[in-house]
């Protein structure tokens, strides 16, 4: 009987700790080591930019890819478009418009698995009031406790009213800008 009574005890126990067992997600985004960069073309030449100040969020479980989520918001007016006279330009009116609009932001709907730690985040990009379906191909890393999501996709910019007036000569500044980022994010307990 005592044997009987102790193995029922650990395999209560056994279930007990199996029930309890919280998934791991990378939800703990580190802000120092992230980054969000964008090269635009000007007369043909690439000019490379970045944004200094975001917020992001998300959960992502290598396990279980199609159940991640993500938010991203880009403070526009931390723009460093390569020159002081170009920050003052691009955060105005005809550009960003920061005064109304002044931070745009990245809301995942879903997450595909590609295969080869290869990902898309599918969702919705809002820049001055406009929203568009984006994909973003981007990779996965392990890195210690950590895990390394890099990324880009290409945002055509007269789609949403960047580059008013005589900058919608796409000539002059391509409609394509190349966006690339890197989030560094920490594991941590599964958020419910």
């Amino acid at each position: 009987m005592p044997f009987r009574t102790a193995s029922l005890a650990l395999a209560a126990s056994g279930l007990l700790l199996t029930g309890t067992a919280q998934a791991i997600e990378y939800n703990q985004v580190d802000a120092t080591r992230s980054s969000l960069a964008f090269t635009s073309k000007q007369m043909g030449v690439p000019v490379p930019g970045s944004f200094k100040r975001f917020n992001a969020s998300i959960a992502f479980d290598p396990a279980r890819p199609t159940a991640a989520s993500t938010t991203l918001e880009i403070d526009l007016a931390s723009i460093d478009a390569g020159s002081r006279e170009a920050n003052d330009e691009v955060v105005g009116k005809q550009w960003f418009n920061v005064k109304a609009h002044p931070t745009a932001r990245f809301v995942s709907t879903g997450v595909r698995a590609l295969g080869n730690n290869r990902f898309e985040a599918l969702g919705k990009m809002t820049v001055k009031g406009q929203t568009r379906d984006v994909v973003a191909p981007f990779t996965f890393k392990q890195e210690g406790s950590g895990g390394v999501f890099d990324g880009g996709f290409v945002l055509k910019r007269m789609d949403y009213g960047i580059g008013e007036g005589p900058w919608a000569d796409v000539s002059a500044v391509a409609n394509e800008i190349e966006i690339k980022f890197r989030v560094v994010a920490n594991a941590g307990p599964a958020k419910k």
